[in-house]
């Protein structure tokens, strides 16, 4: 975790198109899902049989250039961008990952967290696989590679019925993509129709960039699957016990906007968190101003609800995502700045109602309020919408510990003190769920309430880098509860 944000795993996207650039296609698709990972970007795809893989760190533009995409050809394409959650940032932890599987070769590339990595990587290992990066991606795709099936489905089936977790991935092979997702559906994964073809996407906003349509979203437990016909199949993997669990930060700020889950546009979803916060925490105010991007939706939401005029009062540096160059000392002191700027003469003299979608460590909150009380703030209201964080999560959200949490070790008046706002309102668990307009049971909620839909081992409180010689982190941390 970077900052007083979470981060969302990775972004997946797969696509067969014969007769088009489908690098190209593919290259558009990660643009679309760049926001749910900046380290590194990958394509792999497959021409007469042959796969073919390109992966490097940076953004999506920094790894593929028109002479790069202009080598990778094919019929069917898979891509990812990673932001990682096992695993350092590095090279060999890119994705997707390749592994040979008897003559052939499969790549793969994967979203969200195992919670019984250890037990099958050490499973593996005992038959004398080999792993060269550190992550939980790597066992998938062994898991696949190693299975004595002749039909990749088969083997693709058998993997999905043994890990536990979050997941959502799509998979090639020489003749076919394939996408499946976690049976409580944890992380997103969508379907959509690329001129009669068939398109797998994390989220639906990457069909738009490239005119797709969206079609629907891939069901919990669901493999599908299509060839260079272009024909879908699909069938179930059951887990008993498994309900569904769709991670409920997606609604809040994971995803982008514009994209569509469960029948719902999430800006829609998020314009409702906003007018929720106004009915529940109102106050008099000159203007609404959103923390951007994330806070925009709610923050029309608030305005519209309260009457309070909503403005820009911060600008964003949209450029800093990932930068090679490090600030110096002085510049590291401006902190906040490098991504958010105010705007004195919106801000002076001002009542503000400032909008925002979460504060996790409360630091950066901090900071944010002190800098628009030095751009001349006369007050500033926080409104987050969304609950306060008390959990951890540990299915594909890089944040590890309860230590970290600011809303675990202290009450809502403590927080407001800590960051120096003139009040603070967190949106509730009730407003939550009515804004998404979906039922209770449909979401995880564990970082709110600590209701774990699956359960987690001991060892999942140590370092992400645990199997690439990392330390332990907080041994000691508590578990998750419920």
């Amino acid at each position: 975790m970077q900052g007083d944000r979470f981060h969302d795993a990775c972004g997946v996207f797969g696509i067969v198109a014969p007769g088009h650039d489908i690098a190209r296609l593919t290259f558009f698709g990660l643009y679309a899902l760049q926001h749910r990972g900046q380290e590194s970007a990958g394509i792999a795809v497959a021409d007469e049989g042959q796969v073919t893989v390109v992966r490097d760190m940076g953004l999506v533009p920094q790894v593929f250039n028109e002479k790069t995409l202009a080598g990778l050809t094919g019929t069917h394409a898979i891509g990812h961008v990673r932001y990682s959650t096992t695993g350092a940032t590095a090279w060999q932890n890119s994705q997707p990952i390749t592994r040979s599987r008897g003559e052939h070769t499969i790549a793969l590339g994967h979203n969200g967290n195992l919670v019984n990595t250890t037990e099958l990587r050490d499973e593996l290992l005992r038959q004398g696989v080999t792993f060269k990066s550190g992550t939980d991606t790597e066992v998938i795709t062994a898991l696949i590679a190693q299975h004595a099936d002749n039909n990749l489905i088969g083997s693709v089936r058998e993997a999905v019925s043994r890990i536990r977790g979050a997941f959502s991935a799509t998979v090639l092979s020489g003749k076919k993509i394939i996408g499946f997702r976690d049976p409580y559906g944890v992380r997103p994964l969508c379907l959509g129709d690329f001129e009669g073809f068939p398109v797998i996407a994390s989220e639906s906003c990457a069909f738009d960039i490239i005119g797709a349509e969206f079609v629907r979203d891939v069901d919990p437990g669901e493999v599908v699957w299509a060839s260079d016909d272009g024909e879908l199949h699909s069938e179930r993997v059951e887990l008993p016990g498994a309900r569904p669990a769709m991670c409920i930060f997606e609604f809040i700020y994971f995803a982008r906007p514009d994209s569509q889950m469960y029948g719902r546009t999430l800006a829609d979803c998020r314009f409702e968190m906003g007018r929720h916060l106004a009915l529940e925490a109102p106050v008099d105010a000159d203007f609404v101003i959103p923390v951007p991007d994330t806070g925009i939706s709610a923050a029309i939401g608030y305005a519209r609800e309260s009457g309070i005029p909503y403005t820009e009062g911060l600008m964003k540096n949209r450029y800093v995502h990932r930068t090679f160059i490090q600030p110096d000392d002085q510049l590291r002191q401006l902190g906040i700045r490098m991504k958010l700027n105010p705007i004195r003469t919106v801000i002076e003299g001002k009542r503000l109602v400032v909008v925002d979608d979460s504060i996790v460590r409360g630091n950066t909150t901090g900071k944010l309020v002190d800098m628009l009380y030095k751009a001349g703030a006369r007050e500033v209201h926080l409104r987050i919408s969304a609950p306060p964080i008390r959990f951890p999560c540990f299915y594909g959200i890089d944040m590890a510990t309860r230590d970290e949490l600011i809303a675990a070790r202290q009450s809502i008046e403590e927080i407001r003190a800590h960051v120096g706002a003139t009040s603070l309102h967190y949106l509730t668990l009730e407003g939550l769920q009515e804004s998404t307009g979906l039922p209770r049971d449909q979401f995880c909620r564990a970082c709110f309430d600590g209701d774990y839909p699956i359960a987690v081992p001991e060892e999942l409180a140590m370092c992400k880098m645990r199997f690439e010689g990392g330390p332990v982190c907080h041994p000691s941390a508590p578990g998750p509860e419920g």
